[in-house]
């Protein structure tokens, strides 16, 4: 009887576990598996600048045509949230502190701000005609932005800090062709990528606002670059446009991994969902959304 009941309970122990490492396994599985979260053709050709609110939305531009910002519920369900003025078209969208939107507009060297009332506003952040454009934009706990600017004919790019007061200011010049930019969890880094050179830099980021200590974080033999976020953990998250995937990097620069996307031309990530362990990434070619999980929240998130 003894020796029965000592089998019978290891019989249950072993189940037990047997079930736990298959529920693991599955959740593994789950973890950077894509799915579509809008159809396609949902968003033109220019599908991009993703961002989250505090409830949960997805907002990006030129969703349906162009010059909009779309806004889609974390189900899928989409439509038009704000049509731009005077012939501005968006590209990078974040939210500050206060949950107002602020948009990177291309076409007319803004950033606009989105007042986020029942009117939702638009008016002018920032202006600067010696941009090229702001392109992506980063934004940090003190609400400070952070455009990247490229000059896509000359192969070239700069590098901007728009303060809260909307004093333009240049951070550096000479680049080749910004575009990603993001900073770091503690905010003592800036990252910005050029998709042309398919060069990733870290620069040290100051309290102020300023930037120094150039460096190669990572380079790729192949194909370009588009945005890219952080998680908590400091990886960055960044769409290879042309390739098809979005790669994982660890803040020492090492390759940790490539999440492979249906689409082919992703152009930006986000994230959000209840615990901010959804990605979000525009895809240009199929005009939608896909997403996937991760292991991380992102980082702005966080702040939520």
């Amino acid at each position: 009887m003894r020796q029965r009941y000592i089998t019978g309970a290891l019989m249950i122990a072993i189940t037990m576990i047997a079930c736990k490492n298959a529920r693991q396994k599955g959740t593994e599985q789950e973890v950077y598996r894509t799915s579509d979260l809008t159809a396609d053709s949902s968003f033109t050709k220019g599908a991009e600048g993703p961002a989250v609110d505090k409830d949960g939305n997805i907002y990006a531009v030129n969703f349906a045509r162009e010059g909009t910002v779309g806004i889609i519920t974390p189900e899928g369900a989409g439509r038009i949230f704000k049509e731009l003025p005077n012939g501005s078209v968006g590209n990078g969208i974040r939210f500050n502190s206060k949950g107002e939107m602020l948009i990177a507009d291309y076409t007319n060297h803004n950033i606009l701000k989105v007042a986020m009332t029942d009117t939702n506003q638009v008016s002018v952040y920032a202006h600067d005609s010696t941009m090229s454009q702001p392109n992506d934009i980063a934004i940090d706990s003190k609400d400070r932005l952070y455009a990247s600017d490229p000059n896509w004919k000359a192969g070239t790019g700069r590098i901007w800090r728009i303060d809260t007061n909307g004093t333009v200011n240049l951070l550096e010049d000479s680049m080749g062709t910004t575009n990603g930019i993001e900073v770091s969890p503690d905010e003592k880094i800036l990252y910005v990528n050029e998709s042309v050179q398919r060069k990733v830099w870290a620069y040290d980021l100051s309290a102020n606002g300023e930037i120094s200590n150039k460096r190669l974080l990572i380079s790729f033999p192949d194909f370009g670059m588009d945005g890219m976020r952080c998680d908590i953990q400091g990886n960055l998250y960044i769409t290879r446009h042309g390739k098809g995937v979005v790669a994982k990097v660890s803040p020492e620069g090492k390759l940790l991994m490539e999440i492979s996307l249906k689409g082919k031309l992703p152009s930006n990530i986000a994230f959000g969902g209840p615990d901010g362990k959804t990605a979000y990434v525009t895809l240009q070619d199929r005009g939608n959304i896909e997403q996937f999980s991760v292991e991380a929240p992102g980082r702005e998130w966080k702040k939520k």
